[in-house]
């Protein structure tokens, strides 16, 4: 079993855990907080910030304890980030919904409920809770699965950042006419980074897709690197919940041009 696939099986367990009634679903989406619209916030800036809300993760285990996540993402959202992810998966990245929820009630940015969509129980309890972008993992999907779950997010008026690692993934993604696509420079199979992944797959992109480069960025050459391969936007979330001061490493980030 691939890492990959020990997440999802995970994930679907959690799932279980937590699964509330159809009727107490469908409420909780009715009292939602309205959609905050990603993809005009990310656009409002010539290269944009997606700044992620992360204690841990299974490459490099524990990263930071993030006691306050709210705290963290307000420092973000005054940083100048157009989008705010909380990673929710429990096992490998100790993330909560609860983790989501508290910096929902606490900014005004768009959030990206960063976890492994796999079904659309998950996609509707994402906007349950208030995301406004939710993640499909190519890798994690088959066509099938990829093309239902993005008409599932887009009718509950959520967009989608659709992830691909390779040209393979990259030609199925295209297929069902994403808004957003993600170049994850991480192999979610061996977890191992190339950077490179960058360079060969966002120029292949059509015009008209907004490109996020997500992964192994640490430093502002990591991310010059991925806006000269022509992304227009990064994900970052190691580096910043490292970081002594991470709206100065935004900001920084954000003048590149």
């Amino acid at each position: 079993m691939s890492v990959l696939d020990s997440i999802v099986s995970g994930v679907l367990v959690d799932q279980k855990n937590r699964e509330i009634s159809e009727a107490e679903l469908l409420d909780k989406i009715k009292s939602a907080p309205a959609v905050r619209d990603p993809l005009v916030s990310l656009r409002q800036n010539k290269f944009s910030v997606i700044a992620e809300v992360k204690r841990s993760s299974p490459s490099k285990g524990a990263l930071a304890p993030i006691a306050q996540p709210e705290t963290l993402a307000q420092h973000y959202e005054d940083a100048g980030a157009s989008v705010v992810s909380v990673l929710t998966e429990e096992r490998r990245f100790a993330g909560s919904l609860k983790d989501f929820d508290r910096v929902r009630a606490a900014i005004n940015a768009p959030m990206l409920r960063k976890d492994f969509m796999v079904n659309d129980y998950l996609i509707r309890e994402s906007r349950a809770h208030g995301a406004d972008l939710i993640l499909l993992i190519v890798a994690a999907l088959s066509d099938s699965q990829l093309a239902e779950l993005y008409q599932v997010a887009q009718n509950l008026g959520m967009r989608c950042l659709v992830e691909v690692h390779d040209e393979q993934e990259l030609e199925r993604a295209l297929a069902i006419n994403p808004e957003i696509v993600g170049i994850n420079a991480r192999n979610l199979h061996s977890l191992e980074v190339d950077l490179g992944a960058f360079d060969n797959l966002i120029p292949k992109i059509p015009h008209h897709i907004y490109k996020v480069a997500e992964s192994g960025i640490f430093s502002i050459a990591d991310a010059k690197r991925a806006q000269s391969a022509g992304a227009d936007a990064i994900l970052v979330g190691e580096a910043l919940v490292r970081a002594e001061d991470p709206r100065s490493m935004i900001e920084r980030f954000m003048e590149i041009s």
